[in-house]
């Protein structure tokens, strides 16, 4: 039986907010279960999001961050070019376009409307890293493209489902581009499921209040989590704040492509000004407008009150200023898949950095930021067919003003997990010579920083096909308030039959050391990577000895490095 009010009260929107939110964790539920690959069944790298008719975003659950904030452009760009009139019931909308809305290539939107007596009700949406869209390299993570040609299959927003039927033709022209179609088959069909369980979700809580009465309760929720979030803007004090970091280079050439964010806080608004930022790099570290945003807004959801709606209200107070041909808002036909990746985490610790000259104690010191991007595939021995995996490393956070920063964490700009080292070995013919955190990483402070962590890899195929993406080797995780810098990544190779380690570019003559695509090793090849430690928070010499003494007894640093850098004396 339906239940009609004038208004929704304070309790039924928390019920009804819940319920959305448990939707979206539902549909993550039904991802995990019904994919192929590691990538989502154990890294989480995807978000489930629901819209209004409108498109304006009102439920998200806690899964990838990084696209939530290119959600709501992505669905709104759709919304406008396909046209409102033009869904239909059934209909599946499929769309990776950076120039359309989207954050790169490998992100993958299907966008689902939900139907009730013949009218738009909601628009369910799954934004997921499909792990192999063609282009130049396997894992279609190109460190040296150029042009967006280059990364892979791009498509606008276009109906892969119509009226609940396949359209066959888009169908073949997508999966005869992916060099794994069973996989790419496999993950977007889980992809699809999860919008039919929200779609049943939202279904049964329209017969439950009404539509009319949850449209109006999506707005009170989008009006109410405005409100909130510009209270919380209003206790940050008034001012210009700036902050600058730089990528260490862009895969084709060595210098450094900055970042620079002057950061306006005026009563109850943010306005983010990043225009003096550089041009665009010719290599594909630059980002997209709805990545710089979605750093921005994730930044300061981490400022502010956690218990904030996550809905497109609490983004209305929050202005981006950017720079049309730069790297925070790359124009056509420039590369960018590193920019989701790579570039997000920068300008989310920009933006932190800059409000820790306002609201110190809410912030934290800088963390890794880079996902130590490694990509493989070739012909696996066991099964004679093709294979690609995106592989991603955990790194250290940055202390904050109550806490030690947390160890081998993939980069705040997702809540994604590194896979399994037994699914690893089971699917792909790399064996794990050793798996560890790096002692002495962790940036020294009254608070330290987060470790990263330590792999060998060994490879046990004939062949194997490697590209890789890092940041943060020859640069670190910066400390706050008196806090030491963390320890820089590292990504080093060793020929079968050699007796040391040297770097890609040493090895294989590569431009970069750590952005390059398309190497081949061969069975007895090794492989380490090594992530970056997270910055520290305050004065080494304030730390506790109790605190020093339990980092040496877990190994977390050695009495030498404690010796150094906190003057202890055993």
């Amino acid at each position: 039986m339906k239940r009609r009010k004038d208004k929704p009260d304070s309790v039924s929107l928390t019920i009804i907010n819940n319920a959305l939110v448990n939707i979206c964790r539902e549909m993550g539920t039904s991802m995990m279960r019904t994919s192929y690959s590691p990538i989502f069944n154990e890294a989480l790298d995807f978000s489930c999001v629901i819209f209004t008719a409108e498109g304006e975003m009102i439920g998200q659950a806690e899964f990838c961050p990084t696209m939530i904030g290119s959600a709501q452009y992505a669905v709104k760009w759709t919304i406008e070019e396909l046209g409102l009139d033009t869904f239909e019931p059934g209909d599946v909308v499929l769309h990776n376009d950076p120039y359309r809305g989207q954050c790169h290539m490998p992100e993958h939107m299907v966008l689902k409307p939900v139907f009730l007596d013949n009218k738009l009700r909601f628009f369910v949406a799954n934004i997921a890293h499909i792990g192999e869209i063609g282009g130049i390299a396997p894992g279609s993570f190109a460190a040296d493209a150029t042009e967006v040609y280059q990364e892979g299959l791009r498509l606008p927003p276009v109906k892969i489902i119509s009226r609940g039927e396949h359209v066959k033709d888009i169908w073949k022209i997508i999966l005869s581009n992916h060099r794994t179609p069973k996989s790419s088959w496999g993950d977007l069909h889980a992809m699809v499921g999860s919008l039919n369980v929200a779609e049943n979700r939202l279904l049964s809580l329209l017969q439950k209040y009404s539509a009319g009465y949850l449209a109006d309760a999506s707005k009170l929720l989008l009006d109410y989590s405005e409100r909130w979030m510009r209270a919380e803007i209003a206790a940050i004090p008034n001012g210009v704040y700036e902050a600058h970091d730089c990528m260490e280079d862009d895969g084709i050439g060595s210098n450094p492509v900055w970042l620079r964010l002057k950061l306006i806080v005026k009563d109850e608004e943010i306005i983010a000004d990043w225009r003096d930022s550089d041009p665009q790099a010719r290599g594909p570290i630059n980002a997209t407008f709805v990545v710089t945003a979605a750093a921005t807004y994730s930044a300061v959801l981490h400022v502010t009150d956690l218990n904030i709606p996550r809905n497109s209200g609490c983004f209305r107070p929050v202005r981006v200023l950017t720079e049309p041909g730069s790297v925070v808002n790359v124009r056509h036909p420039g590369a960018s898949v590193g920019g989701n990746t790579e570039t997000h985490p920068h300008i989310q610790n920009v933006v932190v950095a800059a409000l820790s000259k306002a609201v110190p104690e809410k912030t934290a010191a800088a963390e890794g930021a880079t996902a130590c991007n490694f990509l493989f595939g070739g012909i696996h021995p066991e099964t004679g067919e093709y294979y690609t995996n995106y592989h991603f490393e955990g790194c250290g956070w940055g202390a904050t003003a109550e806490h030690d920063g947390n160890s081998v964490m993939c980069p705040v700009n997702g809540n994604c997990r590194n896979t399994p080292i037994e699914v690893f070995e089971t699917k792909y013919p790399f064996v794990t010579l050793e798996y560890s955190m790096v002692k002495d990483s962790a940036g020294a402070g009254r608070y330290r920083g987060g470790m990263g962590s330590y792999r060998r890899l060994l490879v046990t195929a004939p062949e194997i096909t490697v590209s890789a993406l890092f940041d943060r080797t020859r640069t670190a995780a910066w400390g706050l308030f008196g806090g030491s810098n963390g320890a820089s990544a590292k990504l080093l190779v060793k020929r079968r039959g050699q007796t040391s380690f040297g770097t890609f570019a040493e090895v294989f003559h590569t431009a970069s050391a750590t952005k390059f695509t398309r190497v081949i090793l061969h069975e007895g090849d090794e492989v380490i990577i090594q992530s970056p430690g997270g910055g520290g928070y305050g004065t080494p010499g304030e730390r506790s000895i109790t605190a020093i003494e339990e980092d040496i007894r877990q190994g977390y640093i050695s009495r030498e490095a404690a010796k150094q850098a906190y003057g202890y004396k055993a």
